[in-house]
């Protein structure tokens, strides 16, 4: 390879994980060169949190973490931790707000975290390249690799993977660290879009139509977990932060349950109810509690047969049946809307090839894989970007 250019390090990807690695192993005095297939690096940082960047959480814990190794992510988070980060960000003055459940955001725009992010690179004389294809990444005999890429040829010491996953796949995902996770022999395993909306072919397309725009408080179980956020109702199914939660936790096939009421004992109000309201349609008396639009929607599901009959004169069995619906609606998706509108992919590189205080690849030297490419997915509310911090940082120390 003639004209080889050599740096320390390589880092592919310039997402959250591959920039903060890039600064974090520049700091050290290691020449670092940025390679990125978009136009520009960050493109996912821009968008997330609405364009307000949920870029930590303040009750950071490896429970928030999906891993099928659930103490893989332990070491790497408490060496990085969200205190660090929240000291970075305050450092650069980049005004933010907490709101529901420890969530952070920036008060102006996600653009302050990544102007923070390349201002870090750039202090730490880190180089980055974007509309960059890379063609071959081969092992050289004496250690590290040899890049050949459409803007020239590489070498480096230590290769950083840092390529996301699959989800949202206008933003320039690609699956390009998981073809190089196979060439060196590493265990992928089956990816699956994360914290992605639910879609529905029966009567609850129409239904979820029809309330388009509709949020509601909801509790949102299956497997044994459960989420308490608001649901949204979309023209293709559901979404909202509960639904989102939950999707990272479903299986094709399965059903998941909502309570509609999570603060109340559904059976207790509409027996009291039937006592105190004798009069009053069962629909007027739960749209106290829910939206009229979802009362209606549900009536001819829940109640059909009673739909004008005085509470007086409904069974209490019938009453018990739409207590058990309401409190455990099941809904059974026929899928979700998949890697176009996912915030995460789920799984990836598996965690047992890789070192939790490192990244690095245990039968591969030098080799790192940081973020989303590898098996670790957070919940909704800023641990995908911790976990991209933390893990940049980790590789960053040792590359």
């Amino acid at each position: 390879m003639k004209n080889v250019k050599s740096v320390d390090v390589i880092v592919i990807g310039g997402g959250a994980a591959g920039l903060f690695c890039a600064f974090t192993a520049g700091q050290r005095g290691r020449s670092v060169l940025v390679l990125d297939s978009s136009n520009k690096v960050g493109k996912k940082i821009l968008m997330s949190g609405g364009g307000r960047c949920n870029f930590t959480n303040l009750d950071i814990t490896p429970e928030n973490y999906l891993c099928n190794n659930p103490h893989f992510c332990i070491s790497a988070l408490n060496r990085y931790n969200q205190w660090q980060f929240i000291d970075l960000v305050e450092r650069h003055g980049i005004a933010y707000h907490e709101r529901k459940h420890g969530e952070l955001f920036c008060d102006d725009s996600a653009k302050d975290i990544l102007a923070m992010l390349l201002d870090e690179c750039q202090q730490a004389k880190v180089t980055i390249k974007t509309n960059c294809t890379i063609e071959t990444v081969v092992t050289r005999d004496a250690g590290g690799f040899n890049l050949h890429t459409d803007l020239g040829d590489y070498q480096c010491d230590s290769l950083v993977v840092a390529t996301g996953g699959l989800s949202i796949p206008t933003m320039g995902a690609t699956g390009y660290g998981y073809q190089l996770a196979e060439q060196f022999g590493l265990t992928l395993l089956p990816r699956s879009a994360g914290l992605v909306p639910f879609t529905f072919s029966d009567h609850i397309k129409q239904i979820a139509e029809s309330l388009s725009g509709l949020a509601v408080d909801v509790d949102m179980s299956v497997n044994g977990v459960s989420f308490r956020e608001n649901l949204l109702f979309t023209h293709r199914g559901i979404s909202g932060p509960a639904a989102l939660q939950l999707s990272s936790y479903w299986k094709p096939g399965q059903s998941i349950q909502v309570n509609l009421l999570p603060d109340l004992d559904s059976e207790h109000l509409l027996l009291e109810y039937k006592k105190t309201s004798a009069k009053s349609l069962l629909r007027n008396l739960l749209a106290q509690h829910l939206p009229k639009s979802l009362v209606l929607a549900l009536q001819p599901l829940f109640w059909p047969a009673y739909a004008d009959t005085p509470m007086a004169e409904i069974p209490d069995a019938t009453l018990m049946l739409v207590a058990q619906h309401l409190s455990a609606w099941q809904l059974k998706p026929s899928g979700t809307e998949g890697y176009r509108t996912a915030e995460v992919t789920l799984c990836g590189v598996d965690t047992d090839h890789l070192s939790s205080k490192t990244m690095e690849c245990k039968t591969q030297p030098g080799l790192f894989f940081v973020g989303e490419v590898m098996d670790v997915t957070g919940h909704l509310g800023g641990y995908n970007f911790q976990w991209a911090w933390a893990s940049g940082y980790a590789a960053g120390q040792f590359v």
